[in-house]
């Protein structure tokens, strides 16, 4: 009930809210977004997967095709907790940040069942270099990606913290997930999330361009796995990677893209643009 409760209070703050988010993306120029996936190839991103070293791609499980960035089980015989992660090489702190993606086919063989149609962008992520050979997710804020079973309600946009905690309607809160009330998503559709992220301060989730969370003070905290954040508890996470997780379901990414918040603030400059909310006038250019 606890759940509900909080979840019906998300959302009706979350109608009330405009965000900084949607004004950014209306304010800024196709061109100003950074785009991740090249659909080319898999440069400029790192895979670490649960069980083997940084950078073993084991069973392909990452790859592009026609132009899609595809997570794939097909060279698996089973999945045994290998659950995968690929890391965009850059650190970002506030910034929005957008997939387009769509579950294909069906879950992988040994798969855990709350894996069915399930994946996640992470944010705030520690690096790939720092996690330990089995660790199975980063210390990170993930943006969950659910779809829904055909039959069932699956809310899609919820927020998951491995190694971390989040404060909501002004209290910490330490459950690994928040359990939303949003729309569910079936089928193999193509759905666009958005994850506004600001420093320490606050992350919002959009889907379809509906905001469906917001929470503040993302912090370490909870099940912390990783050596590097040990004995930090309660530190706020500012800044990380951006990471695509491979959780047992096959996905599909035709566009992963940034939108950088910081940068010259100086209405003088020439590169001043004015979505930015982060100032950094070194970048100013005159």
């Amino acid at each position: 009930m606890r759940f509900r409760i909080n979840a019906i209070i998300a959302i009706v703050a979350l109608t009330a809210l405009v965000t900084f988010g949607q004004d950014a993306a209306a304010k800024a120029d196709k061109k100003d977004w950074i785009q991740l996936f090249n659909g080319k190839d898999l440069q400029g991103w790192t895979v670490k997967i649960t069980k083997h070293k940084i950078g073993e791609n084991f069973g392909d499980t990452f790859r592009v095709e026609n132009g899609l960035l595809k997570i794939s089980y097909d060279k698996y015989d089973t999945l045994s907790g290998q659950f995968g992660h690929l890391f965009y090489k850059n650190k970002f702190s506030y910034y929005l940040v957008a997939v387009e993606y769509r579950f294909v086919g069906q879950q992988a063989k040994g798969s855990p069942e709350w894996a069915l149609r399930n994946n996640g962008i992470m944010v705030h992520s520690q690096s790939p270099e720092s996690m330990g050979l089995d660790q199975d997710f980063p210390t990170s804020l993930e943006v969950q990606l659910l779809g829904g079973d055909g039959v069932h309600e699956r809310p899609n946009g919820n927020v998951c913290t491995p190694g971390t905690n989040i404060v909501m309607d002004g209290a910490l809160y330490t459950p690994h997930c928040f359990q939303l009330k949003a729309k569910t998503y079936h089928g193999e559709q193509w759905v666009r999330v958005v994850a506004e992220v600001l420093g320490s301060e606050r992350i919002t989730h959009f889907v379809e361009g509906v905001p469906v969370i917001t929470y503040t003070k993302p912090q370490l905290g909870g099940d912390i796995k990783s050596p590097e954040f040990a004995n930090r508890s309660g530190e706020l996470l500012s800044e990380g990677f951006i990471a695509l997780q491979a959780e047992s379901h096959p996905t599909e990414f035709r566009m992963v893209e940034v939108l950088n918040l910081v940068g010259c603030m100086d209405k003088k400059a020439t590169n001043f643009k004015p979505y930015y909310v982060k100032a950094d006038n070194t970048k100013c250019a005159y």
